[in-house]
């Protein structure tokens, strides 16, 4: 089979793969086994493919499932339109062609493409316990730019507790609400005392309260009272860690007869911790010097965090999250230009013949 980018672009974006990425798994699985490879399907639902064996080890990850609604796709002379034109398969197609191209002759070659990165990232997860790489790339929207590291993300709740009573006698109840606007307070200066200060790439941590509830009805005392916030961290910060110094911290502020309790807002999923790769590593020096684009940090959170912990790994590919206009990934104006589609490809297929060829 010749395998044909925009082809295979087309056919993908005009898959819907924001509810069910059932159709769109097939399309993947067919291509790669028309191409006379083998894949597989995992306990959780990631595609997998190899070429060669043996070390070093390469990895080509991207995911094909899609935010909601699904937009169609469209083509304007080298721009193309609708749901996961950069996000993500442009560069799911741009990997393909270099899972395909490029020269194996020492060492292994993976293709693995999850199907959750946009909501519970459980296959980005599972392929990073399972998989042992010595380097990995990340298919999203870079603009053709290598980008070696990204802020961790996850969210959590501080839950305050009071003690309920009438509100003809509020004296004789704690009221939570009250000690919220210590918690705020609370969250503003963590970092100075307890953050893991200013990274040189990717600057200082946020924490952020995002969404606020207490109270049952307005004649009573509020015994409770939930702030969830969101947390972007950066290295050497862990999940953990952040959790257990933020309930400290927070702790030693409050008022008498008030107590508190941090916690993940979904425990259950796993959390994409933040990520610096070293400039030095191969997979980013080879990256670089076949695709021409700027080393920088990434802007959102990506599956990248999991294989970082144990590869060196670089996120790259066509499209971008926005531009002078706006927001782009995710928009309904998704698009991506498909010459950057077939430039992402050909500069994968480069370093990775250099890597392992």
């Amino acid at each position: 089979m010749s395998y044909d980018v925009d082809d295979f672009h087309r056919e993908a974006v005009a898959t819907p793969s924001h509810e069910d990425v059932t159709e769109m798994r097939r399309l993947l699985v067919e291509t790669l086994e028309a191409a006379g490879i083998d894949p597989t399907v995992d306990d959780v639902g990631t595609v997998r493919a190899s070429r060669g064996g043996g070390d070093p080890h390469v990895v080509l990850n991207t995911h094909i499932d899609t935010v909601p609604p699904h937009v169609g796709y469209e083509r304007d002379g080298d721009v193309v339109r609708g749901r996961g034109a950069c996000d993500a398969k442009g560069p799911l197609a741009a990997l393909l062609a270099a899972f395909f191209d490029a020269d194996v002759e020492s060492g292994r070659l993976t293709l693995a493409v999850s199907h959750d990165e946009e909501t519970t990232q459980t296959g980005g997860a599972h392929l990073a316990r399972t998989l042992d790489a010595d380097g990995v790339i990340v298919g999203e929207p870079t603009d053709l730019d290598v980008c070696t590291a990204a802020r961790g993300q996850f969210e959590g709740s501080v839950t305050i507790h009071g003690e309920s009573a009438h509100a003809a006698e509020p004296a004789s109840g704690t009221n939570a609400i009250r000690a919220a606007s210590v918690v705020v307070q609370g969250l503003e200066t963590y970092d100075e005392s307890h953050g893991p200060g200013e990274h040189p790439v990717l600057g200082r941590p946020t924490l952020t309260p995002t969404l606020i509830e207490g109270g049952e009805a307005t004649n009573q005392v509020p015994g409770e009272c939930t702030i969830t916030f969101d947390r972007r961290s950066v290295p050497p910060e862990s999940v953990d860690d952040c959790l257990s110094q933020l309930e400290a911290h927070l702790d030693g502020l409050m008022p008498a007869g008030v107590s508190l309790s941090v916690s993940l807002l979904r425990p259950e999923m796993p959390a994409p911790e933040a990520f610096a790769t070293d400039e030095d590593a191969a997979v980013v020096r080879r990256l670089q010097a076949a695709s021409g684009g700027d080393l920088r940090p990434f802007g959102a959170a990506t599956e990248a965090s999991y294989f970082a912990a144990d590869a060196p790994t670089v996120v790259f590919g066509p499209g971008v999250l926005a531009d002078d206009d706006g927001p782009v990934a995710h928009a309904t104006r998704e698009y991506v230009d498909r010459t950057d589609v077939h430039r992402a490809a050909a500069a994968v297929t480069d370093a990775v013949s250099e890597l392992l060829g």
